[in-house]
């Protein structure tokens, strides 16, 4: 016991936040993960509809299990799965890479700037359809 008389594991327990765990433990000390290179912070991250149930795979950590589950019915910004889950951003891309790799999401990047259409051929376009 330590000299407040809570034990040697106190330190590692904070009553208003709950256990500590240091956000490298959850990805095993990974700081990349393969699929990173597509993980943008607007990047929507899908569940497949073929994924088994992630609670049964033992390969999975519960935030894996927690992504999963809430990108199911609303694809999440790779930001929105960071903010819900209240973990860093680095760590959310390497565990969304770890369960693309697993096929349990898929990732739809966003379209980059350079190959959106001209906003004045979108014009001319509504103004050729309002003339007919």
């Amino acid at each position: 016991m330590s000299s407040d008389g809570q034990g040697s594991s106190s330190h590692w327990f904070d009553d208003e936040a709950g256990p500590v765990v240091r956000p490298y433990a959850m990805t095993r000390g990974r700081t990349t993960s393969a699929a990173q290179h597509r993980l943008d912070l607007i990047a929507m991250v899908v569940t497949e509809r073929h994924a088994d149930d992630p609670e049964t795979d033992p390969t999975l950590s519960p935030e894996h299990v927690d992504i999963v589950e809430r990108c199911r019915d609303t694809p999440q910004t790779v930001a929105e799965l960071a903010a819900e889950l209240d973990l860093p951003i680095g760590v959310v891309r390497v565990l969304v890479g770890d369960l693309v790799d697993a096929a349990f999401v898929h990732v739809n990047r966003p379209v980059p700037p350079a190959e959106l259409p001209d906003e004045s051929i979108l014009r001319d376009v509504i103004d050729g359809l309002r003339a007919l």
